[in-house]
């Protein structure tokens, strides 16, 4: 393998085992990215988080959401209307007693919460986010 792919695979969380998930993760990030637990509504000071900047995975950095995506759902969880390009990727959950659409990073794979289709234009989805999931990334300050 290239070293090129090697880094991008140690990067994206590619090929870690579950204890190395557990050393690197808090016990309730590792509960939602790799259980697919969720969090509490309410809990994440993500919901007050109004500065610009991109919100991350926090099991491997990626990129997911640009600040200007999020909105006040009133879900008690962080909300989106549209991820970033090629930042998530869905798969169908059956944990409840209907069918959902789980959101998972498409670099890492972990858990990030499940989208519906009651947000606001322009896209009407809700991508209903755990904030311990999630880091923030304000962006940088001019001058």
């Amino acid at each position: 393998m290239p070293e090129s792919d090697k880094t991008q695979s140690a990067k994206s969380g590619q090929g870690k085992s579950e204890r190395d998930w557990k050393q690197e993760l808090s016990p309730n990030q590792f509960k939602v990215l790799r259980e697919h637990a969720t969090e509490y509504p309410g809990t994440s000071p993500l919901n007050d988080e109004k500065r610009q900047g991109v919100y991350r995975c926090a099991g491997c950095g990626q990129p997911l959401y640009a600040s200007g995506t999020k909105y006040e759902s009133g879900s008690g969880w962080p909300s989106f209307w549209e991820p970033l390009p090629e930042a998530v990727e869905t798969s169908t959950d059956y944990k409840l007693a209907y069918p959902r659409t789980e959101v998972h990073c498409a670099s890492c794979k972990g858990h990030l919460g499940h989208v519906f289709d009651d947000g606001p234009q322009p896209t009407g989805k809700r991508y209903c986010m755990n904030g311990v999931a999630m880091t923030f990334d304000p962006a940088e300050k001019s001058g």
